[in-house]
């Protein structure tokens, strides 16, 4: 196949994968915005209120090694459908979870909706395995720009439904789970229409490839995981917190859904020149960005709880994320063969979703029980970001301090 006819079918893949980015992809931000809010109000201990974003992002995370297996045998189409019929599920459960209202059935379902956070994980690495190594970075930013749209309907999607159910009670968020439920059924039909061969199979021929100790062991690929990691983590440590921050601050949900929504176009806007800035500048300084700018989020975040503030914070928040975590997929998708795929984008998920899971976790411990009230917590969100930035800039120098001769 010539680079040209490659690329053809990898643009058609990233059209595919684009508008599922937009339609399936805007149920991540639907329940970032509600998950915590709807959970403060049915939750037995108030600590636990962003416990449901932990148990989606927790479900992520341990579905990503047996999703990444599948794709691996069966092809990413089968993998993508079994994530939205996991959205589906899920958003089906927390509907009926409100009604009871049962906070550890709402725990169950946002589980379930972890399964399609791990296949959505995958669409950036879908994006790579059709396309040449020119168009590679310009493709996994095409798919992550399809959260453009996302970015516009969820959250205001969210709060519409939400506030213009008229109910004052947790049920006021049923009719946004039912809308995701419905966002997965149109999102089945646009993943069937994706086209990537399934992947080469190890035989004695081809060879089985390296371990995943021996994979992580790859400066590159180590570089890459722990960038990623940070850069997810640290977003959603802040972005997870931020509807009961500024709800808590005397600001309205409304606010809130639209402080999620700047953040969310931070996110994906940049995706268009996210390519071609690492074609021209070189990935590892696109990542240095990132860092760099998540860090400036958090010292806009800790200068006051203005509502200013948070779409400052969120907005630098949604950049960052997009250089370092572009960045490092970039890096990782170039340091393994195609043999490896299955194993290295597994245990990379595994890692990412992994501390993903824990930076959840520590929001509403941080947003809710420290210092007493709500900027107290929000300063502890900001606060914790720096040993997290700190490490993840010293690998990422001590990777480009190494010697180009050093063996990997």
């Amino acid at each position: 196949m010539t680079s040209m006819t490659q690329d053809t079918q990898a643009k058609r893949n990233v059209a595919v994968l684009v508008a599922a980015q937009a339609f399936l992809g805007s149920q991540m931000p639907m329940v970032f915005v509600v998950g915590g809010l709807a959970g403060q109000q049915i939750t037995p201990y108030l600590c636990l209120a962003t416990l449901p974003i932990s148990l989606i992002v927790f479900g992520s995370m341990t579905t990503a090694p047996w999703l990444s297996h599948v794709m691996q045998k069966f092809g990413r189409r089968v993998g993508f459908s079994i994530g939205a019929v996991g959205g589906l599920s899920g958003a089906l459960v927390c509907a009926y979870a409100l009604t009871i209202p049962n906070f550890w059935l709402f725990l169950f379902g946002s589980y379930l909706t972890g399964i399609y956070m791990s296949a959505q994980g995958f669409y950036r690495f879908a994006a790579a395995d059709t396309a040449t190594d020119s168009f590679r970075p310009k493709a996994i930013s095409y798919v992550m720009a399809g959260g453009l749209l996302s970015a516009i309907i969820g959250p205001q999607l969210a709060t519409y439904l939400s506030e213009g159910s008229g109910i004052a009670n947790q049920e006021r968020y049923v009719p946004v789970y039912y809308a995701i439920a419905a966002l997965n059924v149109i999102g089945l039909a646009i993943i069937w229409q994706i086209r990537i061969p399934r992947p080469v199979q190890n035989t004695a021929e081809t060879g089985h490839g390296r371990t995943r100790m021996e994979m992580l062991r790859e400066p590159k690929i180590a570089v890459a995981v722990i960038c990623a990691a940070v850069s997810y983590a640290l977003m959603n440590l802040v972005m997870t917190s931020t509807p009961l921050a500024v709800v808590g601050c005397g600001y309205s949900e409304m606010d809130a859904g639209r402080v999620v929504t700047v953040h969310v176009l931070a996110m994906f806007a940049p995706s268009f020149f996210t390519g071609h800035m690492i074609n021209r500048f070189g990935v590892e300084r696109i990542m240095g960005l990132g860092l760099l700018i998540l860090a400036g989020a958090g010292v806009v975040g800790l200068s006051g709880v203005d509502l200013g503030n948070f779409y400052v914070a969120l907005f630098l928040l949604g950049i960052g994320w997009n250089f370092g975590f572009i960045g490092a997929t970039t890096l990782l998708t170039a340091s393994h063969t195609p043999q490896e795929r299955g194993r290295m984008q597994g245990i990379n998920d595994l890692i990412v979703f992994g501390s993903v899971t824990l930076a959840s976790l520590a929001s509403g411990g941080l947003m809710n029980c420290v210092g007493g009230d709500p900027v107290a917590g929000w300063t502890a969100v900001n606060y914790a970001m720096t040993p997290f930035l700190l490490v993840a800039g010293g690998a990422l120098i001590w990777l480009v301090m190494r010697p180009r001769t050093t063996p990997a």
